[in-house]
């Protein structure tokens, strides 16, 4: 069944617009006839009906979404199939997606950013802790409402982790420009599949472009896997460049280690705490990498170990030529024996300078035996230690504070946002007292606060809600029927009984159409004029309606819809009445000459009535 408007899906879900066409689907807006909520249809296409592999990742993705219960993502109310049309009902989500923002604005602010990180991250960890990666995180599937939330859709090719895949063993599911390196290799998804991917649509929100292009779309996959990302801009800020960057790790260890950590680190960079957000994501500093960054400093030393050793063998250098001259004596002294008669004691000398020589060899080499066999000499000193200063990464926060007067005063929306955002998991919203409009939606409460409140203690956002609206009043009530010319009353409906509770009419807008006027207003009543009729005209009819505008204390108005109607006949005078009243009406010339010329329809003789 080709989607219309009119049509009506599931018994229920009335078609009136289209609002998009997808890659599967058409998605309307729908009216629940049951229930009366608007609401979304997304519709499988004609074409896709007959191929299984399509329904189930169309069935699939109402299972998917379905599991997830959080604000951040796009609810699924029901699903269906009917005369060859699958549908999934979900929630009308008001705004536009990110990607046409980002075409129409271009570069987004930092700060901007790191507001839909946090609130994406934070989704998508609901997501994983069901077991579910999405797969196709991309600007197109974030919805961004007027207040600035985030809503992601299209779950139609996630995948549970403990579930057998619907797509075979290497194929590519996902956008090209958004696919991490590993989908990209036809490698299974993991978490870190979507931390990937929301890095590149940051990347392109700070840069207004994506990090890697290509002529095809088999060239940008390969870009994904090798290629380094282009420097972001100059004015990016540093930390929220190395988050970014540590998003787009080509080795998913590299990234951050959950998508929480990932939202607290956004968030914490969002109010300025560096050293928060990377207790969270250590990446934020850079990458200093400790193992690595101690390693030339240890080769810079042992370099000038090694140098060292040619600059003592210069020295020798210098005083070679002593050495040389001491040789030179000791070999002429050699000589000059040769020609004197050798000493009785020269051989015991030799002997005992042997055996000393032996000792000391010997106790040599017992010491090198104690030192691994190296001679002190020559052994190398151990290198100095280089004292690094780590920076040790704190156990996950716990707790978390809530101060009221940071978060009183905030739309309801952006308070859930900014609570998700430094940890916080249970929060529930509840409506309030009724407010003035312009506080409509504002944050009035919040319960609990403090400095350590634990991040999944229930937290309550009570919020302003808007005066209802007034209600239609009833018709005027009065009298049904009235003689020409005469003047009568009608009663308007008391406020009691249209205004909303606390309101009073401050106003009632009476409307009069046909052959009467309005006198006036006092309180409820309405004051009238029938007009006055020529005897033997057909009878006339006054129809009265009216609105109100109704006022409370605070000045707060809500105006009333017109009122149904009420009709009062005008009775025209008979021909018979018009001739004893008024003389020249017709009848008997003779008595019209006794009617008073001055009176309409009266002549200035009782002959002119003939």
């Amino acid at each position: 069944m080709r989607p219309a408007a009119g049509i009506t899906f599931g018994g229920r879900y009335e078609l009136s617009s289209r609002i998009a066409v997808g890659g599967m689907g058409e998605v309307w807006k729908a009216t629940d006839s049951i229930i009366g909520r608007t609401v979304a249809i997304k519709i499988l296409k004609d074409e896709y009906m007959g191929d299984p592999g399509f329904l189930e990742r169309f069935r699939a993705e109402a299972r998917h979404a379905a599991l997830v219960n959080h604000e951040g993502i796009a609810n699924v109310f029901d699903y269906g199939e009917e005369q060859g049309s699958a549908y999934i009902v979900m929630e009308l989500v008001p705004g536009e997606p990110l990607s046409a923002i980002i075409e129409r604005e271009g570069r987004l602010p930092a700060n901007r950013v790191l507001g839909i990180v946090a609130q994406t991250a934070t989704s998508l960890q609901a997501a994983h802790d069901a077991g579910l990666v999405h797969r196709d995180i991309k600007p197109g599937n974030l919805l961004i409402t007027p207040e600035g939330r985030v809503k992601i859709t299209d779950f139609g090719i996630a995948r549970i982790a403990d579930q057998v895949p619907l797509t075979a063993t290497g194929q590519v599911m996902g956008t090209v420009q958004y696919l991490a390196p590993e989908q990209a290799s036809g490698h299974t998804a993991t978490a870190a599949t979507d931390i990937y991917s929301l890095g590149v649509v940051a990347y392109e929100c700070l840069a207004g472009k994506r990090p890697f292009t290509g002529e095809s779309q088999v060239a940008i996959a390969m870009a994904q896997i090798n290629d380094t990302p282009p420097d972001l801009p100059a004015d990016v800020p540093e930390p929220v460049r190395n988050l970014v960057m540590a998003c787009l790790a080509k080795d998913a260890a590299g990234r951050p280690a959950t998508a929480a950590k990932l939202a607290q680190a956004a968030t914490a960079l969002h109010r300025g705490d560096v050293q928060l957000a990377a207790s969270y994501v250590p990446q934020v500093l850079g990458d200093a990498e400790p193992a690595t960054a101690v390693m030339p400093q240890q080769t810079r030393v042992m370099d000038a170990a090694t140098t060292a050793l040619p600059q003592t063998t210069v020295m020798p250098g210098t005083a070679a030529q002593p050495a040389a001259a001491d040789a030179g004596e000791a070999e002429t002294e050699a000589e000059e024996p040769g020609k004197k008669k050798r000493s009785r004691w020269t051989w015991p000398l030799i002997t005992l300078l042997a055996l000393l020589l032996i000792i000391g060899a010997g106790t040599a080499y017992a010491l090198w035996g104690n030192r691994g066999g190296e001679p002190a000499a020559t052994t190398t000193p151990p290198p100095t230690k280089t004292t690094t200063t780590t920076t040790t990464t704190p156990p996950p926060a716990t707790t978390g504070e809530i101060d009221p007067g940071a978060i009183v005063g905030m739309n309801v929306d952006e308070a859930v946002g900014y609570l998700q955002g430094l940890g916080f998991t249970n929060i529930t919203p509840q409506a309030g007292n009724p407010a003035p409009d312009d506080q409509e939606n504002l944050v009035t409460a919040v319960n609990p606060t403090g400095a350590k409140v634990p991040l999944d203690q229930p937290i309550t956002l009570t919020y302003a809600v808007r005066y209802p609206d007034a209600s239609q009043p009833g018709a005027p009530t009065g009298r049904s029927e009235v003689n020409s010319g005469q003047a009568f009353t009608v009663q308007l409906a008391e406020a009691g009984s249209f205004c909303p509770t606390g309101f009073t009419v401050s106003n009632y807008a009476v409307n009069v159409e046909g052959d009467g006027s309005l006198s006036g207003v006092s309180g409820a009543t309405a004051n009238l004029q029938a007009n006055s009729l020529r005897a033997g005209d057909p009878n006339g009819t006054i129809t009265i309606s009216y609105s109100a505008s109704c006022q409370n204390s605070a000045g707060v108005t809500r105006e009333a819809p017109a009122s149904p109607a009420l009709t009062v006949t005008v009775k025209a005078p008979s021909s018979s009445d018009g001739a004893s009243d008024n003389g020249g009406s017709g009848g008997n010339g003779g008595n019209g000459s006794g009617g008073n010329g001055s009176n309409p329809g009266g002549g200035p003789s009782g002959g002119s009535g003939n």
